[in-house]
């Protein structure tokens, strides 16, 4: 029997149909939220990804605008561009397109960025503010799971979930998110990775495995409980191609999972726009 699938347009369409009259309400007092985007380089994947970004913000009324470095910019002028959206009053977000040319440092940049400014919920103060259960931006793709187990009425509180993978924008955060006392976590959460040699003993037991750990088709079903939930966070490019975490074949055995497109991209995009309008809503009564 195929498991049920957890679509994430359908999450990421409740959410944008929040943030719309927050957005015109922002408008009317003087406001116009203004998102800020940053790009290095020429990858495709990073540019199309800036361009669905930007067409969802004038979708919703933003202004703001983008800086587009050339490859061979330095950490010095990628650091210049966050200073300046740092300063602009009518910039209330900003993204870095991630990944950047391998001769930057990501995290260093990320330490330059106005904290409040942040749309990704990725800059180490922020990161500090999750850890403590403390109200602000929160990382998207760990924001966006979340909100996709609340849609489908998923069981999270006092449930058994293991996430594999500890990346710094994916797993560990998450890992935090679902151990907080608050809707969606109070979970019993374990992170595993790949140099765990035993690590399917951990998501066998599971009854929620998230798969966050960058390598094609990691998951498979004989590492899963028949009729467990499966989510699929983690994926690698090979040129223009996705390779998710997650093994098809995993659909027949799983009670719920993501399909392997359009799972939980769609709800990282509505968690950005969401931190984009708390920010200018922030701002807004300051």
């Amino acid at each position: 029997m195929s498991a049920v699938m957890m679509p994430g347009k359908p999450v990421a369409d409740a959410v944008f149909a929040d943030l719309e009259p927050r957005v015109a309400a922002l408008r009317a007092g003087g406001r116009n939220p203004g998102l800020g985007t940053i790009l290095v380089g020429n990858e495709s994947a990073s540019a199309g990804y800036i361009r669905m970004k930007q067409d969802r913000a004038a979708s919703l009324g933003f202004g703001g605008r983008h800086v587009h470095l050339d490859d061979d910019a330095s950490q010095a002028d990628l650091v210049a561009a966050i200073r300046d959206f740092n300063t602009d009053d009518e910039v209330d977000a900003v993204l870095i397109q991630h990944p950047i040319p391998p001769h930057l440092d990501y995290e260093a940049a990320l330490t330059e960025l106005d904290p409040d400014k942040d749309a990704d919920g990725a800059h180490p103060m922020n990161m500090g503010r999750l850890a403590l259960g403390m109200a602000g931006p929160l990382p998207c793709t760990p924001a966006g799971i979340e909100a996709l187990l609340l849609h489908y009425e998923i069981p999270v509180a006092g449930r058994d979930v293991v996430v594999l993978g500890r990346g710094f924008t994916l797993g560990r955060p998450l890992s935090m998110l679902l151990s907080l006392k608050r809707p969606g976590g109070n979970a019993a959460v374990t992170v595993v990775h790949t140099g765990v040699p035993n690590w399917a003993d951990y998501t066998r037991r599971a009854d929620i495995v998230i798969a966050a750990a960058g390598v094609p088709g990691i998951l498979r079903p004989e590492h899963i409980t028949p009729g467990r939930v499966v989510v699929g966070g983690g994926v690698r490019y090979e040129g223009k191609k996705l390779l998710p975490d997650v093994d098809e074949a995993c659909n027949e055995v799983a009670g719920w999972i993501t399909p392997r497109v359009g799972g939980v991209g769609p709800t990282t995009i509505a968690m950005l726009f969401r931190n984009c309008v708390e920010a200018a809503e922030r701002r807004a009564r300051a």
